[in-house]
């Protein structure tokens, strides 16, 4: 099978610091908008950009978009905010993180038969290089548009430059309706999952386990949790004409002191995925009342993500889910749209990637949906 290897970034140091404001200029990482959306895609896959050395990428991607007269740039960190200002009726926001996770040997990019693998192919560089080729080639759309490209997605949530944005700059990221181009194999998913992790604690006595009788076993006492999520029927709620699935699991049980001692404590670990119908405190409420009887003796909430409804009845998403046409489903798992929702800004999921793929060494994407992507986007922009 022939290989193509693609050429690998040059010049900017990965590591940089990056301040509060930036400029692009003087980076020695060009991006050429005139390319497709399937080698432009393959440029970005060879600028590494894990997250947190997001620098060199995102300096290219400002110096890229300031080139372009029709679309006002800001900056903040390393994260980049263009809009256009036409006076539209409505505003639509393209928003997409340019960080991935560690490289998996998988930099630079190759091309084989149609299928572009590396790091990031899938989640979700396509998806920034579709968002990059609208904002050269759309100047003048029918609706104004907002393009969003932020760093630290993929670690712990207070990093996240899109949250940074909505603390920062909200009125950056107003809208009337957001596409977040997340991998979705070319299909809108609509909303996302709230998702809940709590730490269940049980308590019980130090013994010898030799005289076992004298102690209390803190694992023992971790069975009826166990036994009320093996018999847990999670809901399936309709929302917006599609259907969620929840979830509750235990993801995690610690507990022991040493091969001859009972145990005085245990903590199972359960994450709570839940359909977006709920807020996050009625997730939580959810969860108390699923354990209250079952011997708890602490609980902890370890993390927490609300989710975001899907939205669909709003024209302008009506109008996009015509344009692109296919089975509109509902997003299982927990995206950046619920930082939207939490704005106002209704949002779906909609990219050219695959998320089963996303964060494998075996990363890829077919260079066929890229292009479609692009085009189908093109076309609701511009009808």
């Amino acid at each position: 099978m022939e290989r193509v290897p693609l050429a690998p970034a040059t010049g900017a140091d990965v590591g940089a610091e990056t301040g509060a404001t930036g400029t692009g200029a003087g980076t020695d990482v060009v991006l050429d908008l005139t390319q497709d959306a399937a080698r432009l895609t393959a440029r970005l896959v060879d600028v590494p950009s894990v997250s947190g050395g997001e620098k060199p990428l995102a300096d290219a991607i400002e110096t890229a978009l300031r080139a372009l007269p029709h679309l006002r740039v800001d900056r903040y960190g390393d994260n980049i905010v263009a809009r256009t200002e036409l006076g539209r009726a409505e505003r639509v926001v393209l928003a997409g993180h340019i960080d991935t996770v560690p490289i998996a040997d998988n930099v630079p990019s190759r091309l084989e038969d149609g299928v572009l693998w590396g790091c990031g192919t899938s989640d979700m560089k396509s998806g920034v290089a579709v968002q990059l080729r609208i904002a050269a080639t759309v100047p003048t759309p029918n609706r104004d548009l907002t393009f969003v490209f932020y760093d630290n997605e993929e670690v712990d949530a207070h990093l996240n430059g899109l949250g940074r944005l909505a603390r920062a700059h909200p009125d950056w990221l107003a809208g009337d309706f957001a596409v977040l181009l997340e991998p979705s194999e070319g299909q809108v998913e609509g909303g996302c999952q709230g998702t809940l992790r709590v730490k269940l604690r049980t308590t019980g006595q130090r013994a010898h386990s030799a005289r076992g009788w004298m102690g209390e076993n803190a694992v023992h006492a971790a069975a009826p949790i166990l036994a009320r999520l093996a018999a847990y029927e999670p809901r399936r709620p309709v929302i917006d004409g599609l259907e969620f699935r929840e979830g509750l699991n235990a993801v995690g049980i610690e507990g022991g002191v040493a091969g001859n001692v009972i145990p005085d404590e245990c903590t199972v670990t359960v994450n709570y995925r839940y359909a977006p119908d709920l807020t996050e405190e009625q997730a939580l409420e959810h969860v108390r009342e699923v354990f209250a009887d079952c011997g708890v003796a602490e609980l902890v909430v370890d993390d927490s993500s609300g989710p975001a409804l899907p939205g669909l009845s709003h024209p302008a998403a009506a109008a996009f889910v015509a344009a692109v046409g296919g089975e509109v489903r509902p997003k299982f798992g927990w995206t950046d749209v619920s930082r939207f929702s939490a704005l106002g800004v209704p949002a779906v999921n909609y990219g050219p990637g695959n998320p089963n793929l996303a964060h494998r060494r075996d990363e890829r994407v077919e260079t066929a949906k890229i292009l479609h992507c692009e085009e189908r986007l093109r076309a609701w922009l511009t009808a």
